[in-house]
């Protein structure tokens, strides 16, 4: 029985655009292209395990790239406007009709910030708990991250079903035995869930 359904958050939940960030900003102040990422390369912490805080890495960058505070500010913002990208409204839609039938979670590898960002699109009103991989330490493919968000939905991870746009990242999930999907379009992937929900009810 499938009692939890978890979901990713970047490019799954929400739509990502790249071509948002860094390049537009780099093009408007003159940075070879590349330099934004090239300096995010050397935090001196990993900021995905919580290694770093958001001040820290606002610094960082800061000095790194020889910005003003006022190039700063909008190099921050310009980041969280790609980062929380658009919403998947169909997805998130079907996600929040899950319950109360099924638990509802959200495993993300995140930095510092995302809950707080996060929030504008209402995630934590229609999950049961939400895993950020810098709060917690613990990143995917990660075993240990998926054990956590069952154990913390209450469930074993065979009563878990996955979506991830990351392949390694669903199959590290079902090496646990957590049914795992490989986001490709929305339709197709609520099909792929539904479908998996479906069998394992005609089992029990």
């Amino acid at each position: 029985m499938i009692r939890a359904v978890v979901l990713d958050i970047g490019s799954v939940l929400e739509v990502i655009d790249d071509a948002v960030f860094p390049a537009p900003f780099e093009r408007r102040h003159g940075l070879e292209p590349g330099a934004v990422h090239a300096a995010a390369t050397t935090l001196p912490g990993d900021a995905v395990l919580g290694g770093v805080s958001e001040a820290e890495v606002r610094a960082h960058w800061q000095r790194q790239l020889a910005l003003s505070e006022e190039q700063t500010d909008e190099l921050v913002a310009d980041f969280w406007r790609w980062y929380v990208g658009e919403l998947d409204r169909e997805l998130f839609d079907w996600f929040a009709a899950q319950r109360p039938a099924r638990r509802t979670g959200i495993v993300s590898n995140s930095g510092p910030g995302a809950r707080e960002a996060e929030r504008v699109w209402g995630f934590e009103a229609i999950t049961d708990d939400i895993v950020y991989s810098h709060e917690v330490g613990l990143a995917k493919p990660d075993p240990e991250i998926f054990r956590l968000a069952a154990r913390r939905l209450g469930v074993l991870p065979s009563e878990v079903v996955f979506l991830d746009d990351v392949e390694g990242h669903v199959e590290a999930a079902r090496g646990l035995g957590v049914h795992g999907v490989v986001h490709t379009s929305t339709p197709d992937s609520i099909r792929e869930v539904e479908r998996i929900i479906a069998a394992e009810e005609a089992r029990q």
